[in-house]
């Protein structure tokens, strides 16, 4: 063997190790997730990653001890009203940025990207007088509210994409009588279906996942939501469910896979066409 195909070899296999620990370490917790699910017990520790035996009691006693279904059935009004409004919001945001020049416009941008710089919760104690005195605590719609209103700090990204679509278009639109809502709706959108796309699945995985603030504003059993529901079981100092806890995980997770599975061809497609552009 040459000592160019030896070096070769020695790079490939490098690579080959590196990215298999890579692989391990992602999927390690995952995987010690779903398998503990259906560990017979109340405890997550076993001398053997795979479990002795099997058992989908945990996921039974989900649905009979709990309401589970029922913060089931919230988490997706949540997450779905807040994704259709909060997408709608971020891509008219990042359109007129990218499409209309008017007094103030760098200084409202820059505004809005500095306040997006800070965590979410600074703003919580604010926000819970707020809500408070608008008689929202411990409903849905607090939580809806909240999640779309924050949504237009993240206009970047969007406003970069439409940055890239000729204003030739808009203006010939334009000049056959489309108003601006029927060019944005019926020109500009299809044109940004990547874009689209990869604003949906953020905006429904970040209500749909959201402990902080839901935890902070929903109080009755009736009205919480998966992440709020499955904190208040594994911190039950009167029991240990920790296995319960992970069955409840691997069915959050399942939604967020599926959609994410479903749009990743056009996910992966529209940061390729971004580049292209750009």
């Amino acid at each position: 063997m040459t000592n160019r195909s030896l070096r070769k070899t020695v790079r490939l296999t490098s690579s080959y190790v590196l990215l298999s620990l890579a692989a391990l370490f992602c999927i390690y917790p995952a995987l010690w997730v779903l398998l503990s699910s259906f560990r017979p017990g109340d405890m997550l520790f076993s001398e053997t990653l795979l479990p002795t035996s099997f058992t989908l009691l945990h996921y039974k006693q989900l649905f009979e001890n709990y309401p589970f279904a029922e913060w089931y059935i919230n988490t997706f009004k949540i997450a779905m009203i807040s994704t259709a409004i909060s997408t709608v919001l971020v891509m008219m945001t990042g359109y007129v940025f990218s499409m209309f020049r008017f007094t103030g416009r760098k200084n409202l941008m820059s505004m809005l990207l500095a306040l997006g710089l800070f965590p979410g919760f600074m703003s919580m104690i604010a926000v819970y007088i707020l809500l408070n005195q608008m008689n929202l605590l411990n409903t849905h719609a607090a939580v809806i509210i909240v999640s779309a209103a924050a949504a237009p700090l993240f206009f970047l990204f969007s406003k970069s994409y439409f940055d890239t679509i000729p204003r030739s278009l808009v203006e010939a639109a334009r000049i056959d009588g489309a108003g601006h809502l029927n060019t944005f709706f019926r020109m500009i959108l299809p044109l940004s279906k990547p874009l689209l796309v990869y604003v949906v699945l953020m905006n429904f995985t970040g209500p749909f996942t959201d402990f902080i603030f839901a935890r902070l504003v929903l109080r009755t059993p009736e009205k919480k939501t998966l992440a709020v529901g499955l904190y208040d079981i594994v911190t039950d100092r009167t029991k240990l469910q920790f296995t319960m806890f992970a069955a409840g995980c691997v069915l959050i997770a399942v939604p967020i896979t599926a959609l994410f599975l479903l749009l990743q061809r056009y996910l992966v497609a529209g940061l390729t066409s971004g580049a292209e552009k750009g």
